[in-house]
């Protein structure tokens, strides 16, 4: 299809490198994108980038003490680089209750887990940001049906973990770890209270390592040692905790000189897991799942904008390789967004200046998790561009028209158009027909690029909807309901969504969680991305 062979303003298709970065290379390691996506958890945290390449260098160093087989050790080093990835995929109600929900990710490192002093932390966190008023009610409600809602939360976020770890082709020894993320020592863990060496030898590291790494970065290899010895036989495994006392200088041993990225991927254990480009393609699609989750408006956003960027570019003429780095860049657009609060991702009303100050940041983010890896760089340096204009109105950088390639012009219209088309807390989805006018208004106002815009709306009006038809043997009303509850619907509001009563709708969850085979929204959002049920184009 090469429906716009004369393209704006004079600018041809560039190579498939922007900028001076080479082509990436024909076979990609699977540590580099586990290694860039932690990157991005580490800012869901409230944590600086690279704490989870440094326990992931904590836990290897004690692995190496204690003398485990290459299998354990691999299974320590993806677990550690995966173990918080599914804490962002109720982030939406972690904000709804707490205010910000990075704020309430990072208390964990405060207070032991799961101890009163734990609990009081995260209680005078409730309503966070509102009034007093609100705080009330915001109380009274979690006193309710809240407390219930958080104590699933554990549950789901080491179960969302070893999903991924499922969909990257992770090994069983991993997979294990990752579902008992939250076991601790004492049987007083999550999800399944498990005592002892009940819980795996990789889980009992990471989960050692994680805190050491705060502990360390904060007070030195007194303080952690110190935590250790704290925690040791109730959080922590005392076998492991007596290593890390012996030995604690070769455990921290250059773990503030040298460089975090390179020792992590270097320090992958042998025989590491390299990936075709279609298997790094798949991966980033899965990952990018999961970073959509981030939000309830976001659900199949990444995999939307990059279908979208890249049918543009077929259809303007740019060769294949082009092509294939706008569906990746498109892929991974949203991986900033794991830095910016859900109190700001999902408030109805009008954002604040510092609120906009932050949303502007995302871009960068995204840039900034990628550039280290040569397989991402380019990607990741397009993404960083999503939200430029013409004008010098876009951020995160303000460019230039002259700055902005064919490529960024069309990764940013294909992302305004597909944002537009999605719901979002302060408005409802816009139709096709006014979205292309808010397009064409932004090439009259000199922001984007008119031929692109045609394109965009060419490819979008020849897009072919690819979910199918009532999987897992889903009526009609039970894909309505599905589609409400991704949103992050009550039942109360799904019935009067549908003009039906909540008890009925009470029925249709049921058996819509009953058929999928899952228990809250992330799980149900990510089915319904993997089946191609959203976004609704």
């Amino acid at each position: 299809m090469r429906r716009f062979p004369h393209l704006a303003r004079g600018i041809s298709p560039v190579p498939a490198y922007i900028h001076g970065v080479e082509p990436r290379p024909e076979r990609v390691r699977l540590a580099e994108l586990l290694a860039a996506l932690s990157l991005g958890i580490d800012l869901g945290f409230g944590q600086p980038m690279e704490h989870i390449l440094r326990q992931c260098r904590i836990a290897l160093g004690i692995a190496e003490l204690v003398g485990l087989d290459e299998g354990t050790r691999s299974s320590i080093y993806y677990s550690a680089l995966l173990v918080n990835v599914g804490c962002h995929a109720d982030a939406h109600e972690q904000a709804h209750w707490f205010g910000d929900d990075i704020a309430l990710k990072a208390t964990k490192y405060g207070p032991e887990p799961f101890s009163a002093a734990d609990l009081l932390t995260m209680l005078r966190l409730l309503g966070s940001g509102g009034t007093p008023l609100h705080r009330i009610r915001v109380g009274i409600d979690f006193a309710v049906s809240g407390r219930k809602e958080l104590d699933g939360m554990l549950d789901r976020h080491a179960e969302l973990a070893r999903s991924l770890g499922e969909e990257l082709a992770l090994g069983d020894g991993v997979l294990d770890a990752l579902a008992r993320s939250y076991e601790r020592w004492d049987g007083k863990g999550y999800p399944s209270g498990l005592v002892g060496e009940q819980v795996p030898m990789a889980s009992r590291i990471v989960q050692l390592s994680e805190f050491l790494e705060v502990a360390h970065r904060n007070d030195g290899i007194e303080g952690a040692v110190d935590l250790a010895r704290r925690r040791s036989g109730s959080q922590f495994d005392p076998a492991l905790v007596d290593v890390v006392v012996a030995d604690a200088e070769k455990v921290f041993q250059g773990l503030d000189e040298l460089d975090a990225w390179g020792a992590v991927i270097d320090g992958e254990p042998a025989l590491a897991r390299m990936l075709s480009q279609a298997e790094c393609d798949e991966a980033l699609a899965a990952i990018g799942r999961y970073v959509d989750l981030k939000s309830p408006y976001t659900a199949g956003h990444s995999a939307a904008v990059a279908s979208l960027a890249e049918a543009t570019a077929a259809g303007l003429g740019l060769p294949a390789t082009d092509q294939r780095l706008l569906w990746r860049a498109g892929l991974v657009s949203g991986f900033g967004r794991l830095g910016v609060s859900n109190a700001i991702w999902d408030k109805a009303g009008s954002l604040t200046a510092s609120d906009w100050e932050r949303v502007r940041l995302y871009p960068a983010y995204t840039e900034r998790m990628l550039r280290r890896s040569p397989a991402l760089e380019a990607a990741g340096h397009l993404a960083g561009q999503v939200a430029e204009r013409l004008d010098g109105s876009g951020y995160p950088g303000g460019l230039p028209a002259a700055a902005l390639t064919l490529p960024s012009r069309i990764l940013a219209t294909a992302a305004l158009f597909q944002t537009k088309r999605e719901a979002r807390p302060h408005r409802p989805a816009v139709s096709a027909a006014e979205t292309a006018k808010v397009l064409r208004d932004e090439v009259r106002a000199g922001r984007l690029d008119g031929v692109v815009v045609d394109a965009v709306l060419h490819a979008a009006g020849e897009r072919v909807q690819r979910r199918q038809s009532g999987p897992a043997g889903l009526t009609a009303r039970e894909m309505q309901v599905l589609l409400c509850l991704i949103r992050g619907l009550s039942n109360r509001e799904i019935a009067k969504a549908l003009v039906i009563s909540p008890k009925t709708v009470a029925n249709h969850v049921e058996h819509v969680y009953a058929k999928i085979g899952v228990s809250n929204r992330a799980a149900a959002s990510l089915f319904a991305m993997r089946h191609g049920l959203v976004p609704e184009t």
